[in-house]
């Protein structure tokens, strides 16, 4: 008997469970306009997984309306306020690609440019000790990559100025970053491929400050193979480039790799 009445208990619990009201949706029945400033404003207060959601049913209930394109835009620029660079950068690369001629593309390049450079943001500032070989600097590539489109698609846009700025800044970072991985190279007597990475720098940064030590980079690593007509040819353009050049007069504190000639 006492299994025959908790047996109905349950059934009646489980009945009761099921008749139960489902959550409602307080967005359902919001317009498009209704969610996307909603969102907006959920996203101006610091509240970005809100905003992103809203901007997703936006996106999901109005797909052909006015607000879908800006919903695709505005939620990349959400997963980047909230740190999420991957989401971020796959929605914008989403927006480019359905919305080319959107007359915010000029933005969603500043803005793919602006995630990959903070995502790599110090690169100057962080090379160190550590393994450099090993580093990728694949995000401070993919930053010039957007910056550069931008300011050759769209030279007069409000964001262009910013971005030349950053190019600037992301090519003597590449530069250097290149430069001390033929320092870490030639420290380990790898001198093979400490000559091949400033050649590199030569080849790919000559505009950077980096371009004057890595022909010193060279000639020195040219020198322990062995190779003394690489060797002078490497001294001769430093030599003609940077007359006045302090890597020709000697052993630097700041560069222990450096030898006398």
């Amino acid at each position: 008997m006492t299994r025959i009445l908790t047996a109905l208990l349950l059934a009646i619990v489980m009945s009761g469970c099921s008749l139960l009201p489902e959550q409602i949706d307080e967005t359902k029945a919001w317009s498009a306009q209704k969610l996307f400033t909603q969102a907006k404003e959920a996203v101006s207060e610091g509240n970005y997984e809100q905003g992103i959601k809203l901007f997703e049913k936006l996106e999901s209930r109005y797909p052909y309306g006015s607000h879908a394109s800006q919903a695709q835009l505005e939620v990349a620029y959400a997963y980047y306020k909230d740190n999420e660079p991957e989401s971020a950068l796959a929605a914008l690369d989403r927006f480019i690609q359905q919305h080319p001629a959107h007359p915010h593309v000029d933005y969603a390049l500043y803005l793919k440019g602006m995630v990959n450079f903070i995502e790599d943001n110090g690169l100057l500032a962080r090379l160190s000790s550590q393994n450099l070989s090993e580093r990728d600097p694949r995000a401070a590539h993919e930053a010039f990559l957007a910056f550069n489109a931008l300011v050759q698609r769209y030279p007069d846009s409000k964001y262009s100025a910013d971005a030349r700025g950053r190019m600037h800044y992301l090519v003597n970072a590449l530069g250097a970053h290149e430069l001390h991985v033929a320092h870490y190279y030639f420290t380990r007597g790898a001198y093979v491929a400490a000559a091949n990475r400033a050649k590199y720098v030569i080849e790919h940064y000559a505009a950077t400050a980096s371009a004057e030590e890595a022909l010193a980079v060279m000639a020195q690593s040219y020198g322990h193979l062995g190779m003394k007509d690489l060797q002078a040819d490497a001294l001769r353009v430093l030599k003609q480039n940077y007359p006045n050049s302090v890597w020709l007069s000697g052993p630097k504190a700041n560069a222990p790799w450096w030898k006398l000639w």
